[in-house]
């Protein structure tokens, strides 16, 4: 029997990187997991991703500590309040201030170190680009750029040894048929968090840009959505 490859999936713990994740294993990777503690409010996403990642059964899963508050900039990293209410077409009119900047160049960068050492040629990362809040770094475009780049940037792309792949799966699917592809994976998405803003005891906001994306694919898909969200919103 071959064996199998080996990748690195980006794991945030929300339903976009789950069903990623899922559909890395479901292709045959031998999936290494990474995930950042870089200071993000919604830090409780952190258990949420260890949890997808151990129900998965991947090789192993990193979480890698990097202080973006530091920089601040995004509602995520700083005191910046967290829009609540937006209409899905305002998310998408212009960039939100919960954009984290450069993160998703930083996280994809982590990865690709990992795959030097692993190795490894395969990152897959969980964005999307039609149910999303109008971040850059989650267009086709960009995501070719950062896989030009990787292959010149690298040892193994230099050397002809191997050729980075940035995989997105989820890149032109709405939310429901992600939540659709993650149902037929075997997903649990009562271990996924998706709210920027959660209660001090854990508990969705509801009304972040994130939890409305995500009641909505729920609800679009037809599967109930496990997530336990605050009782002023209900």
């Amino acid at each position: 029997m071959a064996q199998k490859k080996n990748a690195v999936a980006l794991v945030s713990g929300g339903v976009d990187s789950a069903v990623t994740l899922a559909l890395a294993m479901k292709d045959g990777y031998q999936v290494h997991a990474l995930s950042f503690d870089y200071g993000q409010r919604h830090g409780i996403e952190l258990e949420a991703a260890k949890q997808v990642a151990n129900s998965l059964g991947v090789v192993r899963h990193f979480v890698c500590n990097i202080d973006l508050r530091a920089i601040g900039g995004s509602a995520l990293t700083s005191e910046i309040a967290v829009p609540k209410g937006r209409a899905p077409q305002e998310m998408s009119s212009h960039i939100p201030i919960t954009y984290v900047p450069a993160r998703n160049t930083i996280f994809l960068s982590y990865a690709l170190a990992w795959c030097e050492v692993i190795p490894a040629a395969d990152i897959f990362i969980g964005v999307n680009a039609i149910d999303y809040s109008g971040y850059p770094d989650c267009r086709p475009e960009y995501l070719e750029a950062f896989q030009h780049l990787a292959n010149l940037a690298t040892k193994s792309g230099v050397e002809g040894k191997s050729e980075i792949r940035i995989h997105a799966p989820l890149v032109n699917m709405t939310k429901a048929e992600i939540i659709r592809a993650g149902y037929d994976a075997g997903v649990d998405f009562s271990l996924t968090h998706s709210c920027y803003d959660p209660s001090p005891e854990g508990m969705a906001c509801g009304a972040c840009d994130s939890c409305i994306l995500r009641r909505e694919g729920f609800k679009n898909a037809g599967i109930p959505d496990p997530t336990w969200y605050a009782a002023r919103i209900l």
